[in-house]
């Protein structure tokens, strides 16, 4: 069962394990996860709590990888100041971080798309290129990110066959039996596993800061390219796709992240609303179509 997490909850848990901050005033803040519920603890941190029993462990991980990777990061990422214990009738761990300003990424806070794709696709090199060899593996943990996209095969043709006649199945088929067809050779790599606008923060008009490591592992960085077609432009995804400096298959494979994603959502297989549909089947749109005209350039 779900527990009840609200600002009353959380100064229970603060005065009792952290008695230091409990005259700091706790607020939800503007926008909170799915995975996780959040809190303002003054002006300087904030409080995040797992909100399900499968989101739990991401806890740990975090505090324990986040310090090691940060100095390599080009970009802030979210610092761990204290890990908070079972209390008050909230069932796990959970942690105070550090706050960092800044607002989820859309089109209309963000200046220069291309600029944003580059610094982007600068600080998932960046993150690739540390140590991985102690890092996480793709698991049930993570929801498989930088694994296998095999793991979601069933649930992909599935939609595929719900939707008969909605949309173009089979081109969609034809994208993901291509991310089928290729695995990751090289060294597994570090992977954010949720690459997505509302965890890209944007100060300014520019990128600022990437939150929300609960993904986090080490694998195939195919997942992390997901951004190119829920965010970015034809022009700031080629920006995107010629910094990373993947090769054609890994593409193919994050097109296959996407749009298992996108056929999921539109196959009512998640609960989603009519926003997130209409969300979904631009993403849909967007990866068939680029798909398309990569096999056009190629003859």
């Amino acid at each position: 069962m779900t527990p009840t997490i609200d600002a009353s909850q959380v100064r229970c848990l603060i005065a009792a394990q952290f008695p230091q901050w409990a005259h700091l005033p706790i607020t939800p803040v503007a926008v909170s996860g799915w995975d996780n519920r959040t809190f303002h603890l003054g002006d300087a941190m904030t409080v995040r709590l797992p909100s399900a029993a499968h989101y739990a462990a991401q806890v740990e991980k975090e505090q324990h990888w986040l310090p090691r990777l940060a100095p390599h990061l080009p970009l802030p990422i979210p610092q761990p100041l204290a890990l908070g214990a079972p209390a008050c009738g909230y069932p796990w761990r959970w942690s105070i971080y550090r706050w960092l300003a800044g607002a989820p990424a859309t089109l209309e806070n963000v200046i220069n798309l291309d600029a944003f794709a580059l610094a982007l696709a600068e600080f998932l090199v960046a993150l690739q290129r540390i140590d991985a060899r102690e890092g996480p593996p793709a698991g049930v943990q993570n929801f498989h990110r930088g694994g296998a996209l095999a793991v979601y095969d069933a649930e992909t043709r599935r939609a595929l066959r719900d939707l008969q006649g909605q949309i173009d199945t089979r081109t969609a088929t034809a994208v993901w039996e291509a991310a089928l067809a290729s695995s990751w050779q090289a060294a597994p790599v570090w992977v954010h596993g949720d690459v997505a606008a509302s965890n890209l923060l944007v100060r300014d008009g520019r990128l600022c800061a990437v939150i929300d490591f609960g993904s986090c592992g080490v694998g195939d960085p195919a997942c992390d390219l997901v951004i190119a077609w829920t965010f970015l432009t034809d022009a700031s995804r080629n920006v995107f796709r010629t910094a990373l400096s993947l090769d054609a298959a890994t593409w193919a494979r994050g097109r296959g992240w996407a749009l298992w994603k996108a056929l999921i959502l539109l196959a009512g297989h998640v609960q989603s609303s009519a926003v997130e549909a209409g969300r979904a089947q631009r993403t849909l749109d967007a990866v068939l179509a680029d798909h398309l005209a990569e096999n056009q350039a190629m003859g």
